[in-house]
This record gives structure tokens, C-alpha cells and sequence, in this order.
């Protein structure tokens, strides 16, 4: 084991967990959270900040600020605890209470937006308070996850890469979409492959980031209430939407396994689930990305009375047997595609 000095000098980057016998179906599970902020979001988190220290945006009085729905301010309060720096994380009633209560145990401090967007969604009110922060002092300086190249260059430089040495004949990859930074830096990655490797995008149902009408979206992590600025279609094959039902079922069919896995997994494995059900699979290599795990979420997803009250009585009464049922959006061109060229290089950060 290696010896550390700093918590975000750890990742365990390469465990992988067999699906087919809880799913039904031949699935790797590419599990993130097994660092000390405990999601797929460190890695973003340490790219931006170390970008911005580059840059030379942060000083000894600098504040760091972000809008984030969980992880990555836990991710960001972590490093900011390690590093001196402030942070204040800007969030909205849908953030898990343990989460809000580790980043404050990490020093942070966190403030909960109350008002809707005109979508319906909570991110245009929590984007808003942290422009009028900005505007109001210079000392704050916000990462904008949302724009920030260094949030899809981080998985392009390490989590597509730890699929692809363990996967070599990988054929298809199922990622799931927030403001898309794992996303576009797997697709990016694995356009330059050797081989065609499908790419398919996984979002909550409710979420308007691929288009359609905006719902409501209880389950924090994924999904967007507006186009996720960072999203480039031409590099995604196909489009699945995952209705939250279908997540907390996921999530709890897991956990019967043993397998204690966060909402965002869920949503993941749900919707590669489907899409492993309506294909033909023989001889199909296919990976998904777990962003979380369930600890977060004991007081919500794993639940029973949080679950009957916003989803009813019936919502975990889907036996395992059951596929859940997601609603697809596809590309024309066949499985797998040709793949297209595309620079390699990383885009430098600009200032947020």
C-alpha cells in the first residue's frame, strides 16, 4: 500500500466488480469512489484546483467557491482542508444531510439555495448566488465545474486509461451524465482508440441535458436542469433515460447482493441493464462507471419511509427478475461504429 501524505494522493483506480449474476447480463462495473471523498468527483475536484493554483488564480486569501448537488464539494472541501484554502460549497435542498455535514466536519462551509430555476431544477439559483458572490468580492474564485475543461481532461487522463488496460477488447461503455465531464473524457479517450468502442450516455429521467422536458428529479448526482455547456453530442452514440423508480430498485437489488452502491450507480447499472436486454450480447465486452457508493444515501434511497412518500407504497415491488425499462435514444449508424478522428491534446482551462 502506498504511503500519502495529502487524502487526494490516494485513488484506487483499478477495481472492477462482475455483474452477470445480479444483473443477468455480462457487465463490469468500474467502481470510483474508493478514495477520501469517497466519489468519482476527486479526480475532477484535484484537476481543477491544481489547474487554478497553475494559473496562478488562487492565493492565501482566496476563497474557493462551486456549485455542486454532493460529491465533488465533498471533494473539494477534502482538498481544500489539505491544501489552507476556504471553501463554500452552494448546494440546494436535494443534497443528502451526510453530505452536507462532511464537508461542514471538513471545515466548509455550505449554503442551501431554497428557490426553483425556470426549469424546475435547482442549478440556475445556485449559479446565480455564486456569479453575485463572485461580483461582490474578488476573493472568491469559482472553479465552474460546469465550463471547466479540467473536469473531462482529468478522466481522460486516468479513468478512460484504467479501463482501457484492463479492458483491451472493450466494446461498449456506459457512463453516466451530470455535467458530463466523465463523459466527454472517456468518449474523447476512446474516439483515438485502437477499435470502436460504443458510447452510451445514461441521464435521469426529468433531465432537460440531452434535450426534452424537465421533470422533477428527487435523486441527486445525475441529470441537468439546463445543456451541460462541457456536452459535445457528435462523440455520444446513444442516449438512455432512467426513470428514478428504476434507480431505487437498482440501487436495493444490489444491495441484496451485497453491493451498497449510491444513486448515481444505480441510474448507471439500470440503464445498461436495458440496453444489455434489447442487444445481442454474445461475445460483448461492456463496462460501466460507478460514480458513488450508498453510504450517503442511507437516509433517502435506502429509506422506507423517504421512498413511500414521494415514490408510494409499491415502488421496491419489482422482483429481480424484472428489466427496468428506460427510454432510448439512438444514432443511426450501426453497432459498433467507425471511429473518428480527433485531437488527442487536452484544451488548456481558461480562467472561470
Amino acid at each position: 500500500m502506498p504511503v500519502i501524505s495529502a487524502p487526494h494522493a490516494f485513488n484506487e483506480g483499478d477495481l472492477f466488480v462482475d455483474l452477470e449474476s445480479i444483473c443477468g447480463h455480462a457487465l463490469y462495473l468500474k467502481c470510483e469512489a474508493f478514495n477520501f471523498a469517497g466519489s468519482i468527483k476527486l479526480k475532477a475536484a484535484n484537476e481543477m484546483v491544481e489547474s487554478a493554483e497553475r494559473d496562478g488564480l488562487l492565493t492565501a486569501d482566496s476563497v474557493l467557491v462551486e456549485s455542486s448537488s454532493g460529491n465533488l464539494g465533498v471533494a473539494l472541501s477534502m482538498i481544500a482542508a489539505s491544501k489552507g484554502y476556504r471553501f463554500l460549497c452552494v448546494t440546494d435542498s436535494r443534497c443528502n444531510l451526510s453530505t452536507r455535514l462532511l464537508m461542514e466536519a471538513l471545515g466548509s462551509d455550505v449554503h442551501i439555495v431554497a428557490d426553483q430555476d425556470s426549469n424546475g431544477g435547482f442549478l440556475g439559483t445556485r449559479i446565480e448566488y455564486v456569479r453575485n458572490l463572485c461580483a461582490s468580492d474578488d476573493r472568491y474564485v469559482w472553479l465552474s465545474q460546469y465550463t471547466n475543461p479540467g473536469n473531462w481532461t482529468a478522466h481522460y487522463r486516468t479513468t478512460a486509461p484504467e479501463i482501457a488496460r484492463r479492458f483491451p477488447e472493450l466494446d461498449v461503455l456506459f457512463i453516466g451524465a451530470g455535467t458530463t465531464g466523465t463523459l466527454m473524457g472517456c468518449a474523447r479517450y476512446f474516439r483515438e482508440w485502437h477499435r470502436p468502442v460504443r458510447i452510451v450516455a445514461v441521464d435521469a429521467a426529468g433531465s432537460v441535458a440531452f434535450g426534452g422536458e424537465p421533470g422533477r428529479r428527487m435523486i441527486p448526482g445525475l441529470g441537468m436542469s439546463m445543456r451541460p455547456p462541457l456536452l459535445d453530442e457528435s462523440f455520444v452514440d446513444e442516449v438512455i433515460r432512467v426513470e428514478e423508480p428504476d434507480t431505487i430498485r437498482m440501487c436495493h437489488r444490489m444491495a441484496r447482493h451485497g453491493f451498497l452502491f449510491g444513486g448515481s450507480t444505480g441510474t448507471v447499472v439500470s440503464g445498461a441493464t436495458d440496453w444489455l436486454s434489447r442487444h445481442d450480447t454474445t461475445g460483448l465486452t461492456a463496462v460501466a462507471v460507478a460514480p458513488d457508493l450508498g453510504e450517503r444515501y442511507l437516509d433517502t434511497i435506502y429509506q422506507t419511509n423517504w421512498l413511500q412518500d414521494l415514490y408510494g407504497d409499491q415502488v421496491l415491488d419489482t422482483g429481480d427478475a424484472a428489466q427496468p425499462k428506460a427510454k432510448t435514444r439512438t444514432k443511426t449508424e450501426p453497432l459498433p461504429r467507425e471511429p473518428k478522428s480527433a485531437s488527442r491534446a487536452p484544451a488548456r482551462r481558461r480562467s472561470p
